[in-house]
């Protein structure tokens, strides 16, 4: 088992302005990926950890979409995705398997966010309200619509309570599988779990600059 864009750069890609920069080559990683269910909070803490580690965060979303929620093609997607993670350190956020196999074997982490799910709930429909009254622009220009939110087959709402429980069924053996044998893998539970994980990350990140290179041996 495994351990446990928007500035004019690349597509999905928004540059980090925090603590350092991650196309410096300055050091190797961790390049995170954040995965759960619709609305457990991906998107959030992605950008959170982007502002502020510096790193460039990757969205999934931004490169699966095209404007009036055209699905660009696969090919193109995982194309923008190649470019995008080549950089040394950054964190990535979305669910998508058909680009798994060029995201997973870059990264060195995966934070998995499998929170209950009426931690998930009460999200979701708090950001779907918040994009729909406020006509908050997405991906590509895209909005979400009350309409689209309440009647529609595509419904996020509908979307996230179906599937809750198969999502979480795959990450857990896709955990146990032991696919990707490089990645820590990071199940987080609750609300408090990610708060005490950030606070671990930053304290990890912060003692690994501190610690002097080691003097080159004599020849």
């Amino acid at each position: 088992m495994p351990a446990v864009a928007r500035d004019g750069g690349a597509r999905g890609v928004e540059k980090g302005a925090g603590n350092g920069d991650a196309d410096s080559g300055e050091g190797d990683g961790p390049r995170i990926v954040v995965i759960g269910t619709s609305g457990a909070g991906k998107s959030h803490l992605a950008a959170r950890l982007a502002r502020e580690l510096g790193w460039p965060r990757i969205e999934l979303d931004a490169l699966h979409w095209a404007p009036n929620w055209v699905e660009r093609p696969t090919a193109d997607m995982a194309a923008d995705l190649a470019r995008a993670i080549t950089a040394p350190r950054w964190v990535a956020d979305g669910n998508y398997s058909s680009v798994r196999h060029v995201l997973w074997p870059r990264a060195t982490d995966i934070v998995w966010l499998d929170h209950p799910r009426h931690v998930v709930w009460s999200r979701v429909l708090r950001r779907t309200a918040r994009r729909t009254l406020l006509r908050e622009p997405l991906w590509a220009g895209n909005r979400e619509t009350l309409r689209k939110a309440l009647f529609s087959r595509e419904s996020i709402l509908w979307w996230s309570l179906t599937t809750f429980a198969g999502k979480r069924r795959r990450y857990a053996a896709l955990m146990a599988s032991g696919e990707y044998p490089h990645l820590r893998w990071h199940r987080l539970r609750h609300p408090r779990e990610v708060e005490a994980w950030v606070a671990a990350l930053h304290t990890r990140l912060t003692s690994t600059a501190a610690t002097p290179p080691a003097p080159a041996s004599a020849s």
